[in-house]
């Protein structure tokens, strides 16, 4: 079971990304802060949920957050400031954009760069193990699967509808067979003739 809180005194907010490892598109980060007595069943790591549950989660997560946010960083700025850089700046522009300021950030993962002064804790999968971190992961992944079914309506042969980007063999061949789009991250090894 999810923890409610790290610290009970103090205001949390759980903070995730989502498509660091992508091929093509924006890194996604959501920052969420949640009441303490805030309980879902199905609320998980949003890797272990289906995208169905994912959507179930998302509009509940929302409503009964104290605040929440999501930003993107696209493929371009990727590329300038590269993806470790690019998913703090994207959790540091969700945090900016919280109604409640936080005393506590609470990151998945084990590397973040400190927000001004608010202290911060680094959880390994920390996804799993606390309820406002989970509620970030589906928040990010969630937002970031919607974009990229956007995506895949301009560009449809890279099958973005399915992969959201990530590197599969439908991805790699299509890359293979028409190059790269002005969505994919040039800063990753992904040229074809490279497949």
């Amino acid at each position: 079971m999810l923890a409610a809180y790290f610290n009970k005194n103090v205001t949390e907010a759980g903070l995730d990304e989502a498509g660091r490892g992508c091929y093509a598109g924006p890194v996604y980060a959501a920052a969420v802060i949640l009441p303490r007595d805030f309980y879902h069943p199905l609320l998980n790591d949003s890797k272990q949920l289906s995208e169905k549950q994912r959507d179930l989660l998302r509009p509940i997560i929302e409503k009964e957050s104290i605040a929440f946010a999501v930003t993107a960083v696209d493929n371009n700025e990727i590329d300038r400031i590269n993806i470790l850089q690019a998913s703090f700046a994207a959790m540091h522009r969700s945090i900016d954009k919280l109604t409640v300021l936080p005393e506590l950030l609470l990151i998945d993962g084990n590397r973040f760069k400190r927000y001004n002064s608010t202290p911060h804790e680094c959880i390994i999968k920390g996804d799993g193990k606390y309820a406002a971190i989970a509620a970030a992961s589906v928040l990010a992944k969630t937002y970031r699967d919607e974009y990229m079914q956007q995506l895949h309506q301009e560009f449809p042969h890279y099958g973005w509808d399915k992969n959201k980007g990530y590197g599969t063999a439908i991805h790699r061949k299509a890359i293979a067979t028409v190059g790269l789009c002005k969505y994919h991250r040039k800063s990753f090894s992904i040229q074809p003739k490279l497949f």
